[in-house]
């Protein structure tokens, strides 16, 4: 899967893992030394995230059930802990740095398919 920002054709990543099941969720991005450029995980459903036994920082943008933008977090470092998004179903975790440059806006349609 990758995920595109439908207006501007912007690639967020060029390779989504998907994070639905209660395990996968709970685990995320723990553990892992990075995140490569390129690539994304999908976590559904989710409101909030943290970053609490992370290495690295991440970009995080938070999505509501038709995959609009609700909110966009860039360089949330490592130890930190998201607002809760009421409108979120689903969060998609980037390499920091990845929403640098890219029209993002809330309410922005991002296929992930």
């Amino acid at each position: 899967m990758r995920a595109v920002v439908v207006k501007s054709d912007e690639e967020l990543a060029a390779r989504v893992t998907v994070a639905d099941s209660f395990f996968s969720r709970l685990k995320g991005l723990l553990g892992a030394g990075s995140l490569p450029h390129g690539e994304g995980l999908w976590i559904v459903p989710c409101k909030g995230v943290h970053t609490f036994g992370m290495r690295f920082p991440i970009d995080v943008v938070f999505l509501d059930s038709e995959q609009r933008v609700v909110a966009a977090v860039s360089g949330l470092l490592p130890n930190r802990l998201t607002p809760f998004y009421r409108r979120a179903a689903s969060v998609l975790e980037l390499p920091s740095g990845t929403l640098a440059g890219v029209p993002l806006a809330t309410g922005e349609l991002v296929l992930i398919a």
